[in-house]
């Protein structure tokens, strides 16, 4: 009998840890008021998202952007599924900034940039006599 007792306890005594730390709490639960606003923020943050998203899919379907993504070595298929992953905060942000800044709109602006420094430069020099480019500049001629 004593046998008996050393296997029952080597089975009982896991057994009521293992129960004990089943019937042990996990932690203290906490409990708030959630105010109106914030729920109405998640659900105008939310339809946000699904705008964005529904935009970004549009410009995915437009051949000229098909046909980029290809160039850059990106089947549309996979750029499809890598716009699906994005979380709501980042496909909010990409439809923004796509939304911001039009194909072409930073190259024209630093075109006309370019070219304005060009032009007053050479007026720069025209007038300080190093350069004849401008008819309009008058010149003077020293008197040496």
């Amino acid at each position: 009998m004593n046998t008996s007792r050393k296997r029952m306890k080597v089975f009982a005594i896991p057994a009521i840890a293992a129960l004990a730390a089943v019937q042990l709490p996990a932690g203290a639960a906490q409990a708030a008021m959630v105010g109106t606003d914030r729920i109405v923020g998640a659900e105008v943050q939310a339809g946000a998202a699904d705008a964005a998203r529904a935009r970004v899919d549009a410009l995915l379907e437009r051949e000229d952007v098909r046909t980029q993504i290809r160039q850059w070595g990106v089947s549309p298929e996979e750029a499809r599924k890598r716009v699906a992953a994005l979380s709501d905060a980042e496909i909010v942000a990409l439809s923004g900034q796509i939304a911001e800044d039009p194909a072409g709109q930073g190259v024209v602006v630093a075109v006309v940039t370019a070219g304005l420094i060009v032009f007053l430069v050479l007026l720069a020099t025209d007038l300080l006599g190093y350069t004849d480019v401008y008819p309009f500049v008058k010149k003077t001629v020293d008197q040496r």
